[in-house]
């Protein structure tokens, strides 16, 4: 079985741990039944050991509950960088291995239900955990919108970002936050609505700024390249730019490869599609 799973960029500024987006980045995993386990990887994490300890390796195991199997995994999506990298390999593999409910298996295993949520459905969704159970929703996405993505070689573990957060709020960040979020959404599903302000956070972006001291400028070059909204792609270190269509995209994408350069972060900056499949599982 072959199963493709898209990358995401989850929080999106206010949306903590609840919103995220696929995008047309990759992972497609193939897994077939064989005499004796095995595993090759192209891409994106193809420098991590190819054994039985591998991520794709202990999901497919748990979902078959044997691992007599070869599997093959391609991935263009960079690992630490934001990007739902794990969630979208997660997916992947719990589908090739003929999971019922993929998004389930992926929930439980990979801990970020917004980021599983965005590579099984694609758009725009939230997720949450309700009776126990992951629940994911879908939003209205403008089909106008384009997103640029800064994706800098500096990796941040999700581990140490989430370190870097206070375990309590208060009533007023968490209110703004609300706030914001409503804004966002409003602004995603007609872009006409956006304004930059729907981006801001007080839960995690400034908290987290201090493992990536030139986040800070990079999200102002963005905007101020004509991006409509700017903030942190997840955990980081990746940066998104939320742009009018595709030549507005283009232009901020170029400010963003500029700004990498003026602020001595090596990395690129690309375009990117939301992805609106999702998985998609085939023989």
């Amino acid at each position: 079985m072959r199963a493709r799973a898209p990358a995401s960029s989850a929080n999106l500024g206010p949306g903590f741990d609840v919103l995220a987006l696929a995008l047309r980045l990759y992972v497609e995993v193939e897994i077939v039944p064989a005499d004796r386990f095995s595993l090759s990887s192209q891409g994106e994490g193809s420098d991590l050991a190819c054994d039985g300890e591998h991520f794709a390796a202990q999901v497919a195991s748990a979902v078959c509950g044997h691992d007599h199997f070869a599997i093959s995994i391609r991935s263009d999506i960079p690992l630490k960088r934001g990007l739902g990298s794990s969630a979208a390999l997660a997916v992947a593999a719990a589908a090739a291995a003929g999971a019922r409910d993929p998004f389930e298996v992926a929930a439980g295993y990979e801990g970020h239900l917004e980021n599983a949520a965005a590579s099984v459905r694609g758009g725009l969704v939230s997720a949450a955990l309700v009776d126990g159970l992951p629940v994911l929703r879908s939003f209205p996405l403008d089909p106008a919108l384009a997103f640029v993505v800064l994706i800098p070689d500096r990796e941040l573990a999700t581990s140490e970002a989430r370190n870097a957060l206070a375990d309590e709020v208060s009533r007023k960040d968490a209110v703004f936050n609300l706030s914001r979020m409503g804004l966002l959404l409003a602004g995603l599903a007609d872009r006409s609505l956006l304004v930059s302000q729907a981006g801001d956070d007080r839960l995690h972006q400034s908290q987290r700024a201090r493992l990536f001291p030139e986040a800070p400028e990079l999200l102002s070059r963005l905007t101020k390249a004509g991006a409509l909204v700017s903030c942190w792609s997840g955990a980081g270190s990746s940066l998104l730019g939320i742009c009018d269509g595709a030549l507005s995209a283009g232009r901020v994408r170029g400010a963003g490869e500029l700004a990498l350069i003026d602020v001595a972060v090596p990395g690129r900056a690309i375009v990117l599609e939301p992805d609106l499949e999702g998985l998609v599982v085939g023989d």
